[in-house]
């Protein structure tokens, strides 16, 4: 009897490796269509379309669950490009999901800030850093503009702030070609 559970242990044990080896060694990709999807979605990961983040859209949109129109901050440009990819026929921007916003980032004033957190919970990219009872500040390459952060807060110390158009900040607005040299 005690063989027995230990020949099938063993046998589980060797099945277990030899799937997680499997796992790592042939990683298998996602959905292609929802990848090409989620590369047009501007990654704020706001919520705003309805669903927890732009991967969860993406994948409503290639199910047939959602519109192509849901996403305030692809704007316009966004619901072409989607159109164009999927072969549908462009519809304006929902106002039912909010309207299309200049990018923006969130800026604390220091000053007025008490440390409470709330907003670093709400961060979906993490782009807030601080600790309790203490200040807390905004590492802008990371903050999205999804203004996630803003309700949250007891004594209304973060204000959204428009980015101005420079060298960096440029492919927010405008597609990123990719070049290939020609042999």
């Amino acid at each position: 009897m005690i063989t027995a559970i230990l020949v099938m242990a063993g046998i589980a044990i060797v099945l277990g490796l030899t799937l997680g080896y499997a796992a790592i060694r042939f990683k298998v990709e996602g959905d292609p269509l929802v990848e090409k999807i989620d590369a047009i979605l501007p990654q704020t990961q706001c919520g705003q379309c309805g669903f927890p983040g732009c991967k969860p859209y993406a994948e409503a949109i290639a199910n047939g669950e959602a519109d192509i129109n849901q996403c305030p901050p692809g704007g316009e440009e966004g619901v072409r490009k989607l159109a164009d990819l999927l072969g549908r026929e462009f519809k304006p921007l929902s106002e039912e999901h909010g309207v299309e916003k200049p990018k923006s980032v969130a800026v604390i004033d220091e000053q007025v800030c008490i440390g409470c957190t709330l907003c670093i919970q709400a961060c979906p990219v993490d782009a807030i850093v601080g600790a309790a009872k203490q200040m807390h500040t905004v590492v802008e390459p990371l903050c999205t503009g999804c203004e996630l952060c803003v309700a949250p807060c007891p004594v209304d110390c973060i204000a959204m702030v428009p980015l101005a158009e420079t060298v960096h900040t440029w492919k927010w607005k405008y597609p990123v070609v990719e070049m290939r040299r020609v042999a």
